[in-house]
């Protein structure tokens, strides 16, 4: 006996997950920096779009998980912030902020040093400038994702961008204290 057909609900919600994913996973990484707090944010986004009125997010479906997604991650992180100061062992096994100098070496490139830069923005910057690029949504789809103004997102991308090429632009400037000057007899 074969199975009955997919109902339009659960097609709809199977497209969605094809479609947007990934990039979602990707966004609440960056968010988290954290694969499973990612993938655990995203379905449960997932979650909530199987339990939301199709009429309610038609024309607007990539916000709405955006949105979900962001504020997942957010409610998150906050409840692990109140719940466990960091002991230790977290002190010893976490990562630390600057680079190890092996990697370093490895973000020698362009890239790497531009996703430091990014790094170093103010959160709001940085997540406009993520939800831009990396998800590639319209300013207007950032706005109801961010709950920003148009015009602010508009503002803060470009105070973004404009940061970021500075800082690019100090990296190639050569610098003295970097040079390695010869010994003299």
């Amino acid at each position: 006996m074969s199975s009955p057909d997919p109902s339009p609900q659960s097609e709809w919600i199977r497209e969605a997950l094809e479609k947007h994913e990934a990039s979602l996973i990707r966004y609440a990484q960056s968010l988290s920096g954290d694969p499973e707090q990612a993938r655990d944010a995203v379905q449960d986004t997932f979650l909530r779009l199987c339990q939301q009125d199709r009429a309610e997010v038609t024309g607007h479906l990539a916000a709405w998980l955006f949105t979900v997604c962001r504020n997942r991650v957010l409610d998150v992180q906050r409840k692990e912030r109140r719940m466990s100061p960091l002991s230790e062992l977290d002190l010893e096994t976490r990562e630390a902020a600057d680079p190890h100098p092996d990697a370093a070496a490895a973000t020698a490139d362009a890239s790497g040093q531009l996703l430091v830069f990014l790094a170093e923005l103010p959160p709001n910057q940085r997540d406009v400038v993520r939800l831009r690029f990396q998800a590639q949504m319209s300013y207007e789809e950032i706005a109801e994702v961010t709950a920003l103004s148009v015009g602010n997102v508009g503002f803060l991308l470009h105070t973004a961008i404009k940061a970021l090429r500075r800082c690019m632009e100090d990296l190639e400037k050569p610098n003295p204290a970097r040079s390695i000057r010869p010994r003299t007899a």
